[in-house]
């Protein structure tokens, strides 16, 4: 994938760039956001990290992450990933997605993920977009809910939290085949959130 960005009105996703660390560190400093993530991003070090590991995945074909920019201020608010992809099996995932509590019930996720699912879906030509949350993780599920993705089950003994605990993966999918009418749900509802 080349360089991609997505926006509308309401939101602008890129790829993160190396000169993007004070703009995530202010974004990311709240520790709120990181009880159910597999990173912690509050400080400026971890940050660093965090893009340079990004940056080396997306050299790799293996992941890209976005920098999601609210429109309304030109300010970095979170970020979200291309991962598990597959072009032969024509499907990936939308995970690794988090925001500063300051946008969290805003119009910003379902604008986020509606140009995400879109690009999928009517650019790379996917049949299958995942996404997964961990079974604790209630507002997440919610959210992924409340965007019309599908709840396929749980994986249980799924993954190991940063802190040791065992987690299991709520597992959500959109297909090609949904895409049409969770298209315009999604039109109908891009500003209401």
């Amino acid at each position: 994938m080349e360089e991609i960005i997505l926006e509308n009105e309401i939101v602008k996703l890129r790829l993160v760039q190396r000169d993007d660390v004070e703009a995530i560190t202010a974004a990311a400093n709240d520790a709120r956001i990181w009880e159910h993530m597999s990173v912690t991003l509050l400080s400026k070090e971890a940050v660093q990290n965090y893009i340079e590991n990004a940056i080396k995945e997306r050299e790799k074909g293996i992941s890209y992450m976005f920098a999601v920019i609210d429109k309304k201020t030109d300010a970095i608010v979170g970020c979200t990933s291309f991962l598990d992809i597959s072009f032969p099996h024509k499907r990936l995932e939308i995970g690794s997605t988090w925001y500063n509590p300051s946008v969290w019930r805003s119009a910003i996720n379902t604008n986020c993920k509606f140009l995400l699912f879109r690009y999928c879906f009517e650019e790379l030509q996917l049949n299958r977009v995942q996404i997964k949350t961990g079974h604790e993780n209630y507002r997440s599920q919610k959210a992924i809910e409340r965007i019309g993705a599908v709840k396929e089950g749980v994986l249980r003994n799924h993954m190991i939290r940063k802190e040791g605990i065992i987690r299991h993966t709520v597992m959500y999918s959109v297909i090609l085949e949904d895409w049409t009418q969770l298209k315009a749900k999604f039109i109908g509802h891009l500003l209401k959130y």
